[in-house]
């Protein structure tokens, strides 16, 4: 007999690798989104299964949640629905604690009067840490490195509003597993990024700025590489680009893909009984390696002429490094990470150029350097 689960934040990025997942695995799901007045199926409209019916919800209406629970009874239930830009949550605190704390709640609330054997699965983020780690460094041919990590071990130090209304959520669900027996599990996961990923995240953001240039130095129908650069402009010939916009380029991430991640909130339901685990690569990267490799793809090797920094895009309190060790995921779990951070760039790059533009010629410049 096939399981059901729900999957919230179904039409997001990593809503569409669970629920192609989980179909996978023979799986009736229902994949819960937000009502809105454009279409939002971009990510999951390739999916075509009689076992995946898409219902909207609201997740900080309990009674919605409510009935959701109530009328499916499911299995496994994976809240992947959030308010999940950190530099929005500074801007909409109370959105993002009604999103991503009060939601949460109405589910735990809902499993526990409604369907008690249910296991709930939380997304819980690096974002928790914040600055959690000491600022201890050491130098290596001229590069600062830092020697740290996070694992479960780790304090918690919230910098953001989405950090603390998704931390409020993490103790929640302790809560209900301790104080009620709930099977419910948390998986704190660092950042995972994909060809799926939102285009204000800083990741999407260069890799679609990169296919649009691509595809600007295509049209002009000028040869060569020889540009010129204003103060915010790329000049080529009488033609001009404005740069990439970026905030601080310094901030050192746990980048991994998305499609492993998911994987790791399976198999966290699969476990006799349930427990929070670190799902990370173990590396970390700055926001200036994840430019050079990604430019790197295209043939250019100066990054720095084409990109500006922009105050706009800090946020009041910044993290400045996330790096985390999922050792525990690993042994018990026994989950890996197939995407390594070059092919996670790649990929990503390749993605958005042969989107921007499907001709041979456009995707001939897209060079792999490994």
């Amino acid at each position: 007999m096939s399981k059901k689960a729900i999957v919230t934040g179904a039409t997001g990025q990593d809503g569409s690798y669970l629920i192609e997942l989980l179909l996978s695995k023979d799986y009736e799901v229902i994949g819960l989104k937000r009502r809105t007045s454009t279409a939002t199926l971009e990510r999951i409209k390739h999916i075509d299964s009689d076992n995946l019916t898409i219902e909207e919800f609201e997740i900080s209406d309990s009674g919605s949640v409510y009935s959701a629970v109530e009328r499916h009874k499911p299995d496994e239930i994976y809240n992947l629905a959030a308010q999940s830009h950190v530099k929005t949550s500074f801007d909409q605190p109370n959105y993002t604690f009604q999103a991503n704390t009060i939601g949460v709640i109405n589910f735990l609330e809902g499993v526990r009067r409604f369907s008690p054997d249910t296991k709930f699965y939380q997304a819980s983020t690096s974002e928790m840490f914040g600055k959690s780690v000491s600022r201890n460094k050491v130098s290596a041919w001229g590069e600062e490195k830092w020697e740290t990590y996070q694992d479960e071990n780790t304090s918690f130090q919230p910098q953001s509003p989405y950090a603390a209304a998704k931390l409020a959520s993490h103790h929640m669900v302790r809560n209900y597993r301790e104080g009620y027996g709930i099977f419910g599990a948390c998986g704190i996961l660092f950042n995972h990024e994909s060809e799926r990923r939102g285009e204000n995240f800083v990741t999407r953001k260069i890799t679609k700025w990169i296919a649009s240039f691509v595809s600007w130095t295509d049209s002009t129908g000028l040869d060569g590489d020889n540009y010129t650069f204003s103060e915010n402009s790329i000049h080529k010939g009488n033609e001009k680009f404005p740069k990439l916009r970026l905030g601080n380029v310094d901030a050192y991430r746990d980048w991994g893909h998305a499609s492993d991640y998911v994987n790791a909130m399976w198999l966290m339901l699969q476990q006799e009984e349930p427990d929070d685990y670190v799902i990370a690569t173990g590396e970390t990267h700055s926001v200036r390696e994840f430019l050079d490799k990604a430019f790197q793809y295209i043939g250019i090797s100066n990054y720095e002429d084409f990109f500006v920094i922009d105050a706009e895009f800090y946020r009041p309190s910044e993290v400045e490094y996330l790096r985390g060790r999922p050792d525990k995921a690993e042994s018990e779990l026994n989950w890996q990470r197939e995407v390594s951070f070059t092919d996670l760039v790649r990929r990503m790059v390749e993605s958005d150029i042969n989107g921007e533009e499907k001709t041979e010629r456009v995707a001939q410049k897209v060079k792999f350097i490994p």
